[in-house]
């Protein structure tokens, strides 16, 4: 059997640029194993499988093309904005079901913003340090002055790294297999580097994400690690504000330019207490697929 998998780039910049993901339709025909092998074929970071759910709108599961992930912040945003085009997403107001529980998803038009848990922050030891460092072939000197590198995870767990120097971040060189180390030890979905210089007009940082684990050794732009981000920025930089602006993909060997807007829930202690990350998606291309085993 032969299926046809919409390519959804989510975080575009403009009209251009962003994140693909595969989008794969009326999902409870498959098993988990199925799934597996379509998200291999597609073969981008992320395909989404969209199903019936008694407790929310849809009920969302994300596989890289090696295994299945709680969260996946533009397969999310692709899925929305390609349901509401489609016609298929009546409300404003709607919701997701993932493997890790509900989570509410707001659209503006065509712009999707979901949600994300309030941060998590844990230090890294100095073991731990030194192989984000060397895997990205940098000393601690490259560093962002009073930028602790540290765990973040509001859902999924990246390790935070600020770079002085953009032109550092373009020229990196990763050891990938020291990433994945990492990042099997941490239970990480990876590393995101990020610098505060050489941004567009209006944005506050840019940054590159490496996810070897899951079989990603780049991807343009990550909803996942943006909202941690924006929680670094405003909870351990001390920039006190509520709404941010994540470029990422420019400053890959392959430019893709996105864009991820973060919106931070500020509670009565001033801490955050969620957050949404979103932008918008655009189709870009549709790829068909054969599936050879029984379908349930």
């Amino acid at each position: 059997m032969k299926i046809e998998v919409p390519i959804i780039s989510a975080f575009v910049d403009g009209d251009s640029g962003g994140n693909p993901a595969g989008v794969v339709l009326h999902a409870e025909r498959f098993s988990s194993a199925e799934k597996q092998k379509i998200a291999a074929a597609v073969g981008l970071s992320e395909t989404a499988f969209v199903s019936p759910s008694d407790s929310a709108d849809i009920k969302l599961e994300f596989f890289t093309p090696t295994q299945q992930i709680a969260h996946c912040g533009h397969a999310t945003i692709a899925t929305f904005s390609f349901l509401r085009q489609k016609g298929l997403l009546a409300n404003d107001r709607s919701s997701k079901e993932t493997i890790d529980g509900l989570r509410t998803v707001n659209m503006e038009g065509e712009a999707a913003y979901m949600e994300q848990k309030g941060p998590r922050f844990e230090p890294l030891d100095e073991n731990d340090l030194q192989t984000a460092l060397l895997s990205l072939g940098i000393t601690a000197e490259d560093l962002i002055e009073g930028a602790e590198p540290m765990l973040v995870n509001t859902g999924n767990s990246f390790v935070m790294l600020g770079i002085r120097d953009s032109e550092t971040i373009k020229s990196l060189e990763p050891d990938f297999s020291l990433i994945e180390k990492l990042s099997e030890a941490l239970d990480l979905i990876g590393l995101y580097v990020f610098s505060l210089d050489g941004v567009g007009a209006g944005r506050d940082a840019g940054a590159r994400m490496f996810a070897p684990r899951y079989g990603i050794l780049e991807e343009s732009a990550t909803g996942m690690a943006a909202g941690p981000l924006a929680c670094y920025l405003r909870e351990q930089l001390g920039m006190q504000r509520q709404e941010f602006t994540i470029e990422q993909g420019r400053l890959m060997a392959t430019p893709s330019p996105s864009v991820i807007n973060v919106r931070l829930t500020i509670g009565s202690d001033d801490r955050i207490e969620n957050l949404f990350a979103g932008g918008r998606g655009t189709i870009r291309d549709v790829v068909e697929v054969e599936i050879t085993h029984h379908l349930t």
